[in-house]
């Protein structure tokens, strides 16, 4: 393994962007770094949806993530669903494109949950020539999210970070690294979450996710519906230690608040990015600026 970067420039803090808040980033111009796109709210020509989106799109960076690549589904490719995406993608210009590692579809039925897959040397090289496939066919690398999990299966016969490192580098793919999923994971599955991060090949880490959970003692769900908790903001500090800056958002997809408090949580990010990572207190200005369109690199001084 070397140790040359391929993954592309620290864009700074983002949010998943929400109907709901539309109209604010559009008129107010929040200062927030970028922002994270579902891509399948926006599969469809005209609207309202696709007016705010371009609009903001002007003045912000933006990436895409969706949630129905079904990418370690036996399903064949959903060819349709890849050129939408990419029609989308030329349109948009996101900075990058993400999905999970999972499988949704079976025998064309969508099940509309992000479903684990066995961690096995079979399904590796499954999953890795799907991804080299698709990013052949968008003509560029993909992220990959690791999600949560409720179940195993008996043929996994490694860690499940392990296996999302050996599909990245056999696709040569991305990472997306949900800090929130692993803790929810760990909880679930009785592992050590800062094993998991440990692990983690650093060269291929474009993104992270953070996010609410709801907790039930006996197990956790993934809800994105409530605040960040403290274990998961120490895991994001060890994440940052261990993987150095990587571009960081916030998802809220239930029990939305207003943006005003999606900002404070952000902030609450930034600051802790920036205690971790003293070089990055320094360099962020700059960063700042570098992922900004050139009309808003200009309003935007250094902090």
């Amino acid at each position: 393994m070397t140790n040359t970067v391929i993954t592309q420039p620290f864009l700074g803090f983002g949010l998943g962007l929400r109907t709901q808040h539309f109209e604010h980033v559009l008129t107010q111009q929040p200062e927030v770094d970028w922002f994270e796109v579902i891509s399948e709210n926006f599969m469809v020509g005209g609207g309202k949806p696709r007016y705010y989106l371009e609009a903001i799109g002007e003045r912000y960076p933006l990436v895409m993530h969706g949630v129905s690549l079904s990418i370690g589904s036996t399903d064949p490719l959903d060819m349709d669903y890849l050129k939408a995406l990419k029609q989308l993608a030329n349109q948009v210009q996101p900075r990058w494109i993400s999905d999970h590692i999972c499988w949704t579809s079976i025998h064309g039925i969508n099940s509309h949950d992000l479903l684990p897959l066995p961690y096995t040397e079979e399904t590796i090289r499954h999953v890795a020539a799907r991804v080299r496939q698709v990013q052949d066919f968008l003509g560029r690398r993909i992220l990959l999210e690791n999600v949560s999990s409720y179940l195993s299966y008996k043929d996994s016969s490694m860690d499940e970070w392990q296996f999302l490192n050996a599909v990245a580098e056999e696709a040569d793919c991305l990472i997306l690294f949900d800090v929130n999923n692993i803790y929810v994971s760990a909880r679930n599955h009785g592992f050590e979450p800062l094993d998991y991060i440990r692990q983690m090949d650093p060269r291929r880490v474009q993104q992270i996710h953070l996010a609410g959970h709801s907790d039930y003692g006996d197990y956790v769900v993934d809800t994105h519906d409530s605040a960040i908790c403290d274990p998961v903001w120490d895991l994001y500090s060890a994440a940052l230690t261990h993987l150095g800056p990587v571009s960081s958002m916030i998802e809220r997809d239930a029990n939305i608040p207003e943006f005003s408090v999606l900002e404070q949580e952000l902030a609450v990010a930034r600051t802790l990015a920036l205690q971790t990572l003293p070089q990055l207190a320094a360099d962020y200005g700059k960063h700042r600026r570098a992922g900004l369109p050139d009309q808003d690199a200009k309003r935007m001084g250094s902090l």
